[in-house]
C-alpha cells in the first residue's frame, strides 16, 4: 500500500528510497510552489525541534533557512544584522520573560 507524503524533501531522498527497493513518485516544484513548500518545511522542522529539543532537528531548521535565503538571494550576514537590530530595539531571549497578559490602564494609574 502506498504511503503518501506530499511534502518537500531533501534532494537525495528519492535515490535513498530507490536504493531500498521502493519507487518514489516525485515532481520538481515550480518557483511559487517551491517557495510555499519551503515555508511549510520550515514550520515542520521547527515543530520537530519544539517537540524533541534535539539539536539535530535545529540543524534541519538551519538547512531550510539556508535554502530560503538562497532563493531570496540573501545571506546569513543579513539575518544576523536584522536580528541584532531587533535585539537592540526589543531585547533578546536571555532572561526567560513570559508575558502572561496586558491589563488595561485605569484612569488613576497615570
Amino acid at each position: 500500500m502506498p504511503r503518501k507524503y506530499d511534502k518537500l524533501v531533501r534532494d537525495d531522498i528519492p535515490e535513498i528510497i530507490r536504493a531500498s527497493g521502493e519507487t518514489p513518485v516525485v515532481h520538481t516544484a515550480d518557483a511559487d510552489e517551491f517557495d510555499r513548500r519551503l515555508g511549510e518545511k520550515l514550520v515542520e522542522e521547527a515543530e520537530e525541534f519544539a517537540e524533541s529539543g534535539a539539536v539535530e532537528e535545529l540543524a534541519d531548521v538551519f538547512t531550510v533557512v539556508d535554502a530560503i535565503l538562497a532563493r531570496r538571494e540573501s545571506d546569513w550576514d543579513t539575518v544576523r544584522e536584522l536580528a541584532a537590530e531587533k535585539t537592540a530595539e526589543r531585547g533578546g531571549f536571555e532572561d526567560g520573560v513570559v508575558l502572561e497578559r496586558v491589563d488595561e490602564s485605569s484612569p488613576n494609574s497615570q
